[in-house]
């Protein structure tokens, strides 16, 4: 495609992220795979991604990135802009599930969790936007989850709080970031239960006395929870639809791209909710006189 873009996607080993960063590729972008432990954990993935590299003729490369960590987001950041002279777009897609008892979970777990899913979009945030706004031009697009806002399962909080605050974060970055030129959209997907790994490689409380404690009443409940999802999930849902609205979002011209996409076939109400709770910002930014802070799409 004529108007290709440099973009940078965290968390981009499996599930969402793999997807995206193919078909990202495959559009005629070019696409910097944000991977932790490239020469470890997740050399096959980078080994994977290489040959998908040279089988479909694209501009696709992994890069060593741990959101964890700052001095791993500015180098990473650094590359691609080193290799392309820019980044028009940062997708934000690293995070991390677990399921289990809130109770039984340590602060240092829900710290842990947040670490990834909230303060990892900030260090790469802080490499990337230095760039972006010199550049007077740009794109976040944040991965959050139908969860924030729609009829969620219980067992899930601390993944599920986590996503919530990206979400906050994401919607105030959006006001601030606009008169740098810089456009912000959430993609939201729902429960897609397979074409993933969430539920296989979700984390577990480590308070295992108190997990324990909850097996007798909700047990069957906790074990359930995926088959339960599931069954709200058509047959036809393929998870490749996020990657696909990540791609439409993108190549949507400046200004034109909505605050929010939702991708939930298990229609949980997020959409809902959501499309209230952004006309409500939109309208009270119009009565204190920030209607400049807004896009055409800012409420959709």
């Amino acid at each position: 495609m004529s108007d290709s873009k440099v973009i940078l996607v965290t968390g981009a080993s499996s599930g969402f992220g793999a997807l995206t960063v193919r078909a990202l590729a495959e559009r005629g972008h070019t696409v910097y795979a944000g991977m932790r432990a490239l020469g470890s954990r997740n050399a096959q993935a980078a080994a994977d991604l290489a040959a998908h590299a040279v089988e479909h003729g694209v501009d696709l490369h992994a890069v060593e990135l741990d959101v964890t960590r700052q001095d791993s987001a500015d180098a990473a950041v650094a590359r691609v802009v080193d290799e392309q002279g820019r980044l028009d777009v940062l997708v934000h897609n690293a995070g991390h599930m677990v399921l289990g008892p809130a109770e039984a979970f340590t602060p240092e777990q829900l710290a842990d969790v947040y670490d990834t899913n909230v303060l990892g979009t900030q260090r790469v945030n802080r490499a990337a936007l230095p760039r972006m706004r010199a550049q007077e031009q740009g794109h976040l697009v944040w991965i959050g989850s139908s969860s924030t806002r729609g009829g969620c399962p219980p067992f899930l909080a601390p993944y599920f709080a986590a996503k919530a605050a990206m979400d906050a974060l994401a919607v105030s970055y959006a006001a601030e970031l606009i008169r740098f030129g810089i456009d912000t959209s959430i993609v939201v997907p729902g429960a897609f239960t397979s074409g993933t790994n969430h539920f296989a490689h979700a984390g577990s409380p480590a308070d295992a006395d108190r997990a324990a404690a909850y097996d007798a009443r909700y047990k069957t409940l906790m074990n359930d929870v995926n088959v339960r999802l599931s069954g709200l999930i058509p047959p036809d849902a393929d998870v490749t639809e996020v990657a696909d609205a990540v791609v439409r979002t993108v190549e949507l011209p400046p200004g034109r791209r909505p605050l929010r996409v939702h991708v939930d076939p298990s229609r949980d109400g997020s959409e809902v909710v959501s499309a209230v709770a952004d006309r409500v910002r939109a309208e009270f930014f119009r009565r204190v006189g920030l209607d400049d802070l807004l896009t055409p799409a800012s409420s959709l």
